[in-house]
């Protein structure tokens, strides 16, 4: 019996990146995918493809995180097409980075509103759905500089921080009817966004790190499997911190 057989999951931002490793992950696992992103473009369409040729349903779906009113119709559609909605993970994400006394308002607002207002906008469509089930796993993508901070990223670190507080608090909420919420914090992975980096920037990353190396988005879908079975039945309101040691 695969971990997630027979589930439905909706993951936000998953054409690309950690939201397509934990897609493929869950496929895997026999899970059903729906997922969104702003568009589904030739990277959508082919991990579409990814996904389906691993044997089970799935659907990208054009949509803006931050904007509640399309994210309630999306989500209207996806519990059309599935039948049922029992994990959601709000990966949504970008980064616009600055210091503080340099950063724009129009920075500070774009971060907030795709990191963390789309979470408010997809657990609030999802959680009718659950509580009439009488069950669900929501997962938020934080960061570790959500827990601890970041020079340079004070609209992203408070973006972050307020997934994990969200997380918390929806767990308090729905605990009784069988719903859990946790939040995941990833250090340094490896990405196409770290690949990116000058050497001797991601050396330095990697001196603060005591496994001395950076995550892999296969570490992230790993945590993400956990989370969202049944072998995670009695974790809620927690943040499980990937990165390999790096913020103990």
């Amino acid at each position: 019996m695969k971990l997630l057989e027979g589930k439905t999951a909706v993951i936000t931002g998953a054409a690309r990146g950690i939201g397509k490793e934990i897609a493929l992950r869950f496929a895997r696992e026999g899970a059903n995918i729906a997922f969104t992103d702003l568009v589904i473009d030739e990277n959508g369409k082919k991990t579409e493809d990814e996904i389906a040729a691993l044997g089970v349903k799935v659907k990208g779906y054009a949509s803006n995180a931050a904007d509640f009113a399309q994210t309630e119709e999306v989500i209207k559609k996806i519990h059309e097409d599935f039948g049922s909605i029992d994990i959601l993970v709000n990966n949504a994400g970008i980064t616009k980075d600055g210091l503080m006394m340099r950063m724009s308002e129009s920075q500070w607002d774009a971060v907030i509103a795709v990191n963390l207002k789309s979470a408010f906008n997809f657990i609030h469509a999802v959680l009718p759905i659950m509580l009439r089930q009488k069950h669900g796993s929501i997962i938020n993508m934080a960061s570790v500089v959500g827990v601890h901070g970041n020079a340079g990223q004070s609209n992203y670190a408070a973006s972050k921080a307020g997934l994990i507080a969200l997380a918390k608090s929806v767990a308090q909420e729905v605990g009784s009817r069988n719903i859990r919420a946790n939040a995941i914090a990833p250090g340094f992975i490896e990405t196409a966004m770290t690949a990116a980096l000058p050497d001797d920037i991601r050396q330095e990353w990697v001196k603060k790190i005591p496994l001395r190396r950076g995550g892999q988005v296969e570490d992230i879908a790993n945590v993400a499997t956990f989370l969202a079975s049944d072998m995670s039945s009695y974790v809620t309101g927690q943040v499980i911190q990937v990165d390999g040691g790096m913020n103990m």
